[in-house]
């Protein structure tokens, strides 16, 4: 499991003085990336190999807010891979441990010059997109 912490930021608040909801697909964003990153996974060879991982589904649980000043661990790590595709689970806590929001986060492997799905090039299975045996 990887996981990136951080403070909620007073811009990421809404009307109702708690993290936007649309601000923790942010956070799963962010963590993703960094995520892939640090495993191995290398965006800027992939993209320019004609390749893009595109986000496909999001289905995810809020269970608690989060406030201004609270810090927020994300956790992220894969749950399916397959040909063309795969899942990341994700999950927000707060400084308690409390847990804030769950997710499942779908991504396809897309050619650029096509924009179809397509298999995932062997060279790019990293530790980072494979499910834990």
């Amino acid at each position: 499991m990887f996981s990136i912490s951080f403070p909620v930021r007073s811009y990421e608040l809404d009307s109702y003085n708690h993290v936007n909801n649309a601000v923790y697909l942010s956070y799963l964003e962010f963590t993703r990336m960094e995520y892939l990153t640090a495993t191995g996974f290398d965006y800027q060879k992939f993209a320019e190999a004609g390749y893009m991982l595109y986000v496909t589904s999001v289905n995810i649980k809020y269970k608690l807010s989060a406030r201004l000043f609270d810090t927020l661990t994300v956790e992220v790590y894969p749950i399916k891979l397959r040909k063309a595709s795969g899942t990341f689970k994700q999950i927000i806590k707060n400084q308690h441990g409390d847990v804030c929001v769950e997710a499942e986060v779908g991504w396809a492997c897309v050619s650029r010059a096509t924009g179809k799905p397509t298999k995932l090039p062997d060279e790019y299975i990293t530790a980072g997109l494979k499910p834990a045996e």
